[in-house]
């Protein structure tokens, strides 16, 4: 028996838009005409997911949109071979898009269809330092607060060995200070850059500062020695952007390793679009660990995830990639008809009230810019003897 319906809310097309600076944007378009967005930004990995969705569009075109669940359940278990980042960011891609079809269809925000919010606005962080932190934090942190921002994360370190001199150490400790001095509070991003004897050392000598969390202190290929961190230190510990799916998760909340899980909703380190990232916040909940959803990437993604934020009662904070370092041929708000819905203000974005994600997507923009795009390519960085460093 087949649930696939021949109808006029079919999937009728999906488009792929590769847009600068280095997004995914996923059309999905009904037979009677009504387009959702969905994006499956993989940095990186963008032809292997461009590749992903192209099996996806053969094997989904007249099903029906209406079959959300049904279909990301044929998209993630009826291969045999499930899970991983680019399956999951290609199967995001296509749910978000479906989420904003039904609401779009029904005149609803997908925070309704959800079960409505809990909250009326999502608090949000904005980025400073870029990947290299330095000497222009503060003023990148003043900005930030003058766009009305109260939170900030910034890079722990840049490129750095196995081991590191306690001096280089302390300067982060300073650094993270001297931005709260400006009122704001400040989250600090590992990146899983540092291993475990330099990693415990920096999340010690950060207790005195408290900032707002640590975000992979180490690999996620480590749940134990991250167990082994948060045991040691007070500081929640913040992880999930390079988990794949809900089983990924399951140690890290068994063990005790997290208190704030970070599911990425385009690809949803869950990768699984808002279907999964709302599975992962209940989840979380049982272990009483809050979300504060991943999220450096294009617009569409941040709308999904604000739609979630809404209705978790475990959400905490919303990243989102307004003015991020990498960002330079666009920006968050370029391809938006109306960059308002998302703006910042209090520290928080209102809850959108349009239907499906709330967003109108320049349409005519994003086939322009698609155009000629060349996939982005992630960094990667050598020591001083020449060994590969984490980015």
């Amino acid at each position: 028996m087949s649930l696939q319906r021949d109808t006029k809310n079919s999937i009728k097309g999906i488009e792929v838009f590769r847009v600068p600076h280095r997004w995914l944007f996923v059309r999905v378009e009904t037979i009677d005409g009504i387009v959702g967005w969905g994006e499956a930004t993989l940095e990186g990995h963008t032809e292997a997911v461009e590749g992903a969705l192209a099996a996806l569009r053969d094997q989904f075109l007249g099903w029906d949109a209406d079959g959300i669940e049904d279909i990301w359940q044929h998209a993630y278990r009826g291969g045999f071979y499930r899970g991983g980042p680019v399956l999951m960011s290609a199967l995001s891609g296509l749910d978000i898009a479906l989420w904003d079809i039904k609401g779009k269809k029904l005149g609803t925000p997908i925070w309704q269809l959800l079960g409505g919010k809990v909250r009326d606005r999502v608090r949000v962080y904005g980025w400073i330092g870029g990947d290299r932190p330095g000497s222009t934090i503060l003023v990148e942190a003043a900005k930030r607060r003058q766009q009305g921002f109260t939170a900030v994360k910034m890079n722990a370190t840049e490129s750095i060995g196995w081991l590191d001199s306690r001096g280089s150490l302390d300067k982060i400790a300073f650094a993270v200070a001297s931005v709260q001095g400006l009122g704001l509070d400040v989250g600090v991003d590992f990146h899983g850059r540092l291993h475990k004897p330099t990693a415990k050392q920096l999340a010690k000598l950060l207790e005195h500062v408290r900032p707002m969390f640590i975000e992979e202190p180490l690999l996620p290929t480590q749940p134990e020695e991250i167990a082994d961190l948060a045991r040691q230190v007070s500081i929640p510990i913040a992880l999930g952007e390079r988990l794949y799916t809900r089983s990924d998760f399951r140690p890290y909340f068994e063990k005790r390793a997290v208190d704030i899980a970070q599911p990425d909703v385009r690809s949803c380190p869950t990768r699984g679009g808002i279907s999964e990232l709302r599975r992962i916040a209940s989840f979380a909940e049982i272990y009483d660990v809050a979300i504060a959803p991943h999220c450096p990437i294009g617009p569409i993604a941040l709308a999904a995830c604000i739609q979630v934020a809404l209705n978790a009662p475990n959400f905490v904070i919303q990243e989102m990639s307004w003015e991020i370092h990498y960002n330079e041929r666009a920006d968050l708000y370029t391809y938006l008809a109306d960059a308002s819905v998302l703006s910042v203000k209090d520290g928080h974005i209102i809850a959108p009230v349009g239907p499906g994600l709330g967003i109108t997507i320049n349409e005519q923009l994003v086939k322009e810019a698609a155009a000629d795009c060349k996939p982005w390519a992630t960094l990667t960085w050598r020591g001083p003897d020449g060994t590969l460093r984490e980015w």
